[in-house]
């Protein structure tokens, strides 16, 4: 499932005030006073991730303690899991009509997207066989070798030396950074 817009739908607690954006007419010393969270706000993720948490508590999921971005929920039938990641989240279970009461009741409450069954997941790809649930990350190494033009690059088993120590004087800079850059932001 997907959640479409997932940092506007944050409640603010505090008083936040921000600048009037471009092309409004006002005096110097008019600001807005925000209700709701917006994009790019540091307290965004956080307002967002409490009112998720509060609609999903109300249907009778609990947070563990080791990973609040899990929930859990024991029915009669069983139990339904909710892992939630920023927007994204993965929902499975034992018991098919509590996915199903689950998936409605969100959709109540957020506009969401219900993307199908799990294939991929923060870059991993994900199988489902009747032995279990198998994870991959071939294709995100695969597409990080070609973002680095490396793909005709010698392959080493360990690219240094055992025990090397780096150091900021060692070596030679890179003429551009950029895509280093963009490769660790991956």
């Amino acid at each position: 499932m997907d959640v479409k817009n997932a940092f506007l739908n944050g409640d603010l607690k505090e008083e936040v005030y921000m600048c009037l954006p471009p092309g409004y007419a006002h005096s110097p010393n008019q600001v807005c006073l925000l209700r709701q969270a917006l994009y790019g706000l540091k307290q965004a993720p956080h307002a967002w991730f409490v009112k998720f948490s509060f609609a999903t508590t109300k249907f009778g999921f609990t947070s563990r303690s080791h990973n609040s971005a899990l929930f859990t929920r024991h029915t009669d039938r069983g139990i339904v899991l909710l892992l939630l990641y920023v927007n994204d989240m993965i929902i499975t279970r034992d018991d098919s009509t509590g996915i199903s009461k689950l998936k409605y009741y969100l959709r109540r409450h957020f506009e969401m997207k219900d993307l199908g069954h799990l294939s991929y997941f923060l870059g991993l790809e994900v199988t489902s066989t009747s032995n279990g649930y198998y994870l991959s990350d071939a294709k995100y190494a695969s597409d990080l070798i070609s973002r680095s033009v490396i793909t005709d690059a010698a392959i080493a088993s360990t690219p240094l030396y055992v025990n090397f120590k780096l150091t900021p004087s060692n070596g030679t800079l890179l003429p551009d950074p950029t895509v280093y850059r963009q490769l660790i932001e991956v």
